[in-house]
């Protein structure tokens, strides 16, 4: 009789065990990745969804691989997955992988020592061992699962690693397919774990784009956020990381770093970085933006600036906001530089998922932005740039 109780107890609590693993994760993701759309939905004219399905659309972060969903299936949580960046026309989303963030994480100062918010989430999500406690291994297992979903479905997905591939995915789309197409990036230097030879397993495993640091100071220097603040800059790794990045064809994300790190990485000759998802401080004065001279630096060497979509950095939480947001970076670094970083599935608030991007489409429009303006701003400034700095091939 006990022998069967005990029995009863184990099956349980493995039970309960179960439905945490399952459930809790999801349960996390919609609350940190909310939408703040109205239940109807923002409204779109015939004119700007004609325009909006017309456009070639691209977008410098998501961070859904984060959550462990399968891409390929529509989720009820989160903003992106491949049926909803097809529905909203996505060409080409760049997937980041997260893998550390700072327990208490905020905008001002975060410990390099703080707890870690991501090694419970990947032991929850049950990820494989050898990603619980390596950074580089959680890096390469989100990598994974995307390579894995463009292998189930290549109608639906590529993974872009060359020029080539981005000409090829834009001629495909050009003649009708919808297939899209997304690139590879890391939220942060730190799963190099400060061994350049790491920086060619990210490569080989398929790494175009990779910011410098996130939330905190690490091994390439100081974070926007982070302990040395302002006066932390490139450390002699980071130079080195830049440097081998830029012989590797590889896109340099200045997104967190701090404003020290990014007149370095400025003054290393040849350096075109981008401000993957970011507000611009001038029109919303967030300790997330950095400051306007900065931004208009970045642009005068080539680089791409991302405007983000959650409020934080826009100040407001309607498709108008993030357009106003768009229209102030146009007046600061003019419209061959401005792009989207929307930043979702990112723990943020958006006005819109993937699904319904053509609100802001609308939202530009009714700003006054011609229609080439908004093309170039959706996609078509991000598309020239990645085909002068993707490797070829």
């Amino acid at each position: 009789m006990i022998k069967k109780l005990l029995l009863g107890v184990a099956l349980v609590l493995g039970l309960a065990v179960t439905a945490f693993l399952l459930l809790a994760p999801a349960a996390v993701e919609r609350g940190l990745n909310p939408v703040t759309m109205p239940g109807e939905g923002w409204p779109v004219s015939a004119e700007a969804q004609a325009l909006h399905d017309r456009l070639v659309i691209g977008d410098w972060h998501s961070d859904a691989l984060l959550w462990n969903r399968n891409l390929l299936n529509r989720a009820r949580q989160g903003h992106t997955d491949i049926p909803r960046l097809q529905e909203g026309n996505m060409a080409l989303q760049v997937f980041t992988t997260v893998t550390r963030s700072p327990r208490g994480q905020n905008y001002d100062h975060n410990d390099t020592e703080a707890g870690d918010n991501i090694t419970p989430l990947f032991i929850a999500q049950l990820r494989p061992v050898r990603a619980w406690f390596s950074l580089r291994e959680r890096a390469l297992v989100q990598a994974e699962a995307l390579h894995r979903a463009a292998r189930r479905d290549p109608d639906r997905l590529r993974v872009i690693q060359t020029r080539d591939d981005l000409a090829r995915l834009l001629e495909d789309r050009a003649a009708g397919a919808t297939v899209m197409g997304g690139l590879l990036g890391s939220e942060g230097g730190h799963p190099l774990e400060g061994d350049l030879a790491n920086l060619d397993v990210l490569h080989a495993a398929g790494f175009r784009l990779m910011g410098l640091t996130h939330f905190f100071d690490n091994e390439l220097g100081g974070s926007l956020h982070g302990e040395g603040g302002s006066g932390a800059g490139l450390s002699d790794f980071g130079r080195q990381v830049v440097d081998a990045m830029m012989d590797r064809g590889m896109v340099i994300d200045v997104t967190h770093a701090s404003p020290q790190m990014v007149r370095d990485v400025l003054q290393i000759p040849g350096t075109r970085p981008v401000l993957s998802h970011t507000g611009i401080h001038g029109h919303c004065p967030s300790p997330r933006n950095l400051p306007d001279d900065l931004v208009r630096d970045i642009a005068a060497a080539g680089g791409m600036i991302g405007i983000g979509f959650w409020s934080d950095v826009v100040c407001g939480r309607t498709p108008d906001d993030v357009a106003q947001a768009i229209v102030a970076a146009i007046a600061l670094v003019g419209d061959d530089h401005v792009s989207l970083g929307s930043d979702w599935d990112g723990s943020v608030d958006t006005p819109f998922d993937a699904a319904h991007l053509a609100a802001l489409t609308q939202a530009l429009m009714d700003r006054g932005l011609s229609e080439d303006r908004i093309a170039k701003v959706m996609g078509g400034n991000m598309m020239a740039y990645l085909m002068e700095t993707l490797p070829e091939g």
